[in-house]
């Protein structure tokens, strides 16, 4: 079959092509996650291909822009640019890779599922918890974030953990909608301001730059120390995880590549244009995350502005990460479309475990590009970049060498799987190590975070 045509596929049923014709229905009712919600109290398919790109960039662009001008000072200019638009065009394939997968196989909703269809229960179990796992990590990096913020803000005007519990319970209160349109304002909120504030930090940058700020284009680093900062770079383009869950949740998933193209091109232009400016006014020196690299007065105002991505797109993330195993508890019955007792209690009783969990992580692993890093590798390698390898293997067994386009197709899906090992293998090693040289003596301690 080739890669462009698919076919629906359920429960003990044989696979029967689909028409190619936008006006008639994606697949059967049944086969959806959410199943049939023509009469459903609540419903969960609602949303257009820009509210999916949008809530894609709020998950996409928000804490791992801050340090990628630090991954420049680190590799030079040339080599940090070409590793940017290197891992947003892999990105984008695998992500497209996701959704041709999603397409053949429309009962998936989570990386559980497809772990399912490749390698039975066991898969199923190994990917869905790990899936759960990343997105935890990434909620406790938008904790960090919140703790280094109100630090900065209030001049560690209380002890850091206090910071860490405020932020979990407002996190806790944003993701308590259960429906994705609801969270799609937020994503549109929290966009506004990752971008007023990376716009307020490139300009401040600049008007604060004084005299000749040494840059370069290239510069002589340990592999080590490299590979910390490809990284973080590579955790700046983790969305993939959510894939799945967000086109479970779209009207016609169909038009996912409107969605994949709009979260590329606007995270790819905002990264290269960003971590490139900061990184010449700021010179070697710029931190990570870059605000702190500010005048005491912009960066608190930096920081301000950056309140609302801080918190919202750990809502996303939360939201992703709860509805997983709201959906593991309650597919197939009535429950996850009412507004009973139950269903709604369950939903809150799910988000207050996944967030004080993922507060417990953020104040074990208190160093900022250590944690990203250790993201990067563990779990992003393989989501982003292994999987989709495998899940193109799986719907093209047997046809691998059958003409020309095939062959450098297999050929490309070897790289990326090859990449995803390269990734996990050498980013455990140096994330471990800078992980245990930094982050020992400040672990769920007072002190400030800055």
């Amino acid at each position: 079959m080739d890669e462009e045509s698919y076919a629906v596929e359920g429960k003990g049923m044989m696979n029967e092509p689909m028409q190619n014709d936008a006006e008639k229905p994606y697949a059967p009712a049944d086969l959806e996650p959410f199943g049939n919600e023509e009469t459903a109290e609540v419903k969960y398919r609602t949303m257009k291909w820009w509210h999916c790109g949008m809530l894609m960039i709020a998950e996409n662009v928000s804490v791992g822009i801050l340090s990628l001008p630090s991954a420049v000072a680190t590799l030079g200019m040339v080599p940090a640019a070409i590793m940017i638009l290197f891992i947003s065009a892999l990105s984008w394939y695998t992500g497209y890779e996701i959704g041709q997968f999603k397409l053949r196989h429309p009962h998936i909703h989570s990386m559980g599922d497809a772990g399912e269809i490749l390698m039975g229960r066991f898969g199923r179990e190994l990917l869905g918890i790990g899936q759960l796992l990343l997105l935890i990590f990434l909620m406790a990096s938008n904790i960090l974030m919140f703790n280094i913020l109100m630090n900065v803000l209030t001049n560690h005007g209380t002890c850091t953990l206090v910071f860490g519990v405020v932020g979990l319970i407002i996190c806790f209160l944003g993701a308590l909608p259960r429906t994705m349109d609801k969270v799609y304002v937020m994503s549109v909120i929290s966009f506004l301001s990752v971008f007023i504030a990376t716009i307020i930090t490139m300009v401040s940058a600049g008007v604060e730059s004084k005299g000749y700020i040494p840059y370069k284009a290239t510069t002589e680093v340990g592999f080590r120390e490299a590979f910390l900062s490809v990284t973080n770079i590579i955790f700046a383009y983790l969305a993939h995880v959510a894939y799945f869950g967000f086109m479970s949740e779209t009207e016609d998933p169909r038009t996912f590549n409107k969605s994949l193209a709009m979260l590329q091109i606007v995270d790819t232009v905002l990264y290269l244009i960003s971590a490139l400016l900061i990184y010449r006014w700021v010179g070697p020196d710029v931190e990570s995350p870059a605000i702190l690299s500010l005048s005491p007065l912009m960066s608190k105002i930096a920081w301000g502005l950056a309140i609302p991505t801080t918190i919202l797109s750990g809502v996303v993330l939360g939201h992703v990460a709860c509805k997983y195993i709201y959906v593991r508890m309650f597919r197939g019955s009535d429950k996850m479309h009412s507004r009973s007792f139950l269903s709604i209690g369950t939903w809150v009783a799910i988000c207050l475990g996944v967030w004080v969990i993922s507060w417990v992580v953020a104040e074990s692993i208190p160093v900022f590009n250590d944690l990203l890093s250790l993201i990067s590798a563990l779990f992003g390698s393989w989501f982003s970049f292994g999987l989709p390898a495998v899940f193109w293997f799986h719907m093209n067994r047997g046809q691998y060498f059958k003409n020309w386009k095939k062959t450098c197709l297999t050929i490309i899906n070897v790289g990326v799987f090859g990449c995803a090992c390269a990734i996990c293998g050498l980013g455990l090693w140096v994330s471990g190590v800078a992980i245990h040289n930094d982050s020992s003596s400040s672990a769920w301690s007072c002190a400030n975070d800055v």
